[in-house]
């Protein structure tokens, strides 16, 4: 079976991966990830992660993924050793420095898409040194990814969807330079993301206030069927800093794909992956190179039409009829809008079917007031409530 890889970084975006159709997920804590500017768990949390996991039959893969220095050892074996003690299911690497730790206390790994594998020599020799997967380059094309998967003795994992980079799956020293972040210790400011002008030696402008650099997304809903066919072990969705609300729908999108791939359903799909946070889509290197089409020249950030707006806050959850008490601390609402519910360990995606104030059935409720929403999935006091909102 083919598995679907989604991201996470604490208890509500876990939740939503699972309930939206994960096989696996993957995260990072709060060092020595390729995500260090991303909200991440702690080392005390790995052993409830991967207990509530294991107890929904899901795998849980750990990114212990940015370069390793010297002085950072002793910190890299007291986490892998915390790892083995929570039964975590593999660890994602990039720096060779960690293998023999993660043999000492006999952890599976894989090898990160950081390793920047582009050819089956690569993936067999990561092999023999001991991993039991590798994610590929983003830069390697579907043919290509064909040929690797045949030649490969170890299991292959690629990206279908997410944050591109301008670089060379993250070997970009602009950020360093500009900033001292490092984009290899998961510390990328993405410079490449901001406006930027450039003039020849004589004084030509090339650019002017343009994102030249502002890669779009990667999206391979539309070929998804040919990538599952090259015979790779797994799909990994891109977004440890994505919220909630992007991992539900986006592992909702490719879960269904995976199941049944209907070409005539790719329109909606589509639809539905940019109804959250999106630059705009792309083939990446799949197809051909990436080209001036790739590139976002204008938008900064996300050019979805869906956003997400504050609403309330969940008073009370009587789950013997399923009902939360929400104050409308924000804005209205009215039946037929759809909601999110986020906590620390809560995540629920639903459209507003009925409603009451004060026991008496109504279609809409204003700002200010007390409304009563069946809710099919347990939520909690102090949950906060978000309207989807299209603009």
């Amino acid at each position: 079976m083919i598995e679907l890889l989604a991201p996470c970084h604490d208890f509500a975006t876990l939740t939503a991966a699972i309930k939206s159709g994960a096989n696996a997920v993957y995260f990072g804590l709060s060092t020595l990830n390729m995500r260090a500017n991303a909200k991440s768990f702690k080392l005390n949390d790995l052993k409830k992660i991967t207990n509530y996991c294991h107890s929904q039959k899901i795998l849980a893969y750990l990114a212990l993924n940015s370069i390793v220095y010297e002085n950072e050892l002793k910190k890299a074996e007291n986490i892998i050793k915390k790892a083995k003690e929570a039964n975590i299911d593999a660890v994602i690497i990039q720096d060779l420095g960690l293998i023999p730790l993660l043999k000492k206390y006999e952890i599976k790994f894989h090898i990160s898409t950081q390793a920047s594998i582009s050819n089956s020599e690569s993936v067999n020799m990561y092999k023999e040194l001991g991993a039991s997967r590798a994610i590929l380059a983003r830069e390697v094309s579907l043919k290509d990814l064909t040929n690797i998967v045949k030649n490969s003795k170890i299991d292959i994992e690629v990206f279908i969807h997410g944050a591109m980079c301008a670089s060379i799956s993250g070997r970009c020293f602009l950020s360093g330079a500009i900033y001292q972040k490092s984009a290899n210790r998961g510390e990328c400011m993405q410079p490449c993301r901001q406006e930027w002008s450039v003039k020849s030696k004589t004084g030509e402008l090339i650019y002017d206030n343009s994102r030249f650099m502002n890669a779009k997304d990667l999206c391979t809903i539309q070929f998804l069927d040919k990538i599952i066919k090259s015979g790779v072990k797994s799909l990994k969705i891109e977004g440890r800093m994505k919220d909630a609300n992007y991992v539900s729908t986006v592992t909702q999108v490719y879960r269904e794909a995976i199941d049944n791939y209907d070409k005539k359903k790719i329109n909606e799909w589509l639809n539905k992956l940019s109804s959250v946070y999106t630059r705009g889509f792309s083939a990446g290197f799949y197809l051909k190179k990436p080209g001036n089409k790739d590139i976002d020249y204008e938008n900064e950030g996300s050019v979805s039409k869906t956003k997400k707006l504050p609403l309330g806050v969940v008073k009370n959850y009587y789950p013997k009829i399923k009902v939360a008490e929400i104050l409308l601390n924000h804005s209205g609402i009215k039946v037929g809008d759809e909601l999110t519910i986020q906590g620390k360990t809560t995540f629920i995606k639903q459209t507003v079917k009925s409603m009451q104030i004060n026991k008496k059935d109504v279609q809409k409720a204003n700002k200010g007031q007390r409304v009563a929403i069946k809710i099919d999935q347990l939520c909690r006091k102090n949950d906060q409530v978000f309207f989807l909102s299209n603009i």
